[in-house]
């Protein structure tokens, strides 16, 4: 079976040139990195690295634009953006319990590229890109291909939640829902909007972070023209993640009408300690996002270097409390295959 992986290391790799600052977000993620040498190059990281990190990207490629690089220290190993991104050997070590498939989705398909996992809402998957691929992604096995989307998919989805009155909420997912067109996401969410018992609509992305110039004039047209109540749920670890671009794209989004959203996961390295985590729920606030989740790793194979266990989990986040306002605490929570909703911890 060909994987979304795999099936993207049959591309070929684009020039990896700088590009100009105002180059349209198609453009950088059309330009974004593809090659871990280039990246270990580009962040002056020691030939070390490069075996390691092609072994990895042989599983999952790597992916990275110029405008979440910039953001990464260079000759820094241990930034813990960079960590988000560059694949590691570790993610060819097979761990018992870690799998393709960790939240049991398959059993979850009623129509391709459909999710329907829990009560009230359901889950399309609107694009099968990412503009950045993170190493300790849950759906890093996920079979796109056989869940692309196409709009005569789409109108099965729409049937789908057309016949079902209790379903309250469409999420746009992938991938990254973003990555696809204005046009195409324009003509889905006006159809969304036409369900009448449809009250809500979701959108999960990290596109706003990884390219702030995605959030543009199309996008805000169809945005802020449903009817639907509109939530972002963006997808930050940490304060690092977050520079003025981010801030200017948030506050367009804020002046759409969207409410604005923010989950993490708990990653060893990268924010497993409290002034990591405080520092990202105060930085988030400033950019008017709030704290939703703070999920522990879901136990996908090739991320296991990530886990941080539950007990230290529950300690972190208790020490955490004693810092923060109840406002900009993030709900520490695990997702469970079969369980009826996210279970906190």
């Amino acid at each position: 079976m060909i994987t979304r992986s795999s099936a993207l290391l049959q591309r070929p790799t684009p020039a990896t040139q700088p590009l100009p600052v105002q180059a349209r977000w198609q453009t950088q993620l059309a330009r974004a990195i593809r090659d871990p040498r280039e990246l270990c190059r580009r962040l002056g990281l020691d030939e070390a690295w490069h075996g390691g990190a092609e072994r990895g990207h042989a599983l999952f490629e790597v992916r990275v634009p110029e405008a979440y690089l910039a953001r990464i220290r260079p000759h820094d190993p241990a930034d813990p953006l960079l960590r988000q991104v560059l694949p590691l050997g570790e993610e060819t070590e097979v761990t018992p319990g870690y799998v393709a498939d960790p939240l049991a989705e398959a059993e979850h398909t009623p129509a391709k590229g459909l999710i329907h996992k829990y009560a009230g809402r359901v889950l399309l998957i609107a694009s099968p890109a990412c503009a950045v691929n993170c190493r300790y992604c849950f759906r890093r096995h996920f079979p796109y291909e056989e869940n692309a989307p196409s709009r005569a998919q789409w109108e099965a989805s729409l049937d789908y939640l057309r016949e079902d009155a209790t379903i309250r909420e469409a999420i746009l997912s992938g991938g990254d829902p973003l990555a696809a067109n204005d046009r195409r996401l324009a003509w889905l969410v006006e159809r969304l909007g036409a369900i009448p018992h449809l009250k809500r609509l979701r959108i999960h992305t990290r596109l706003p972070v990884v390219i702030p110039d995605r959030i543009d004039d199309a996008l805000l047209d169809w945005l802020g023209g449903t009817r639907l109540q509109t939530v972002m749920v963006l997808h930050i670890n940490h304060a690092q993640e977050i520079d003025e671009a981010v801030v200017a794209a948030c506050r367009r989004l804020r002046e759409a009408g969207v409410t604005l959203l923010n989950q993490s996961v708990l990653l060893r390295g990268i924010n497993d300690d409290v002034d990591a985590l405080a520092a990202l729920s105060e930085r988030l606030f400033e950019a008017g996002i709030l704290p939703y989740y703070l999920h522990v790793l879901d136990p996908v194979a090739g991320a296991a270097h990530f886990d941080v266990n539950d007990d230290d989990a529950r300690t972190l986040v208790a020490a955490l409390r004693e810092v923060l306002p109840g406002f900009l605490m993030p709900r520490l929570v695990r997702e469970i295959p079969g369980e009826a909703s996210k279970t906190p911890l």
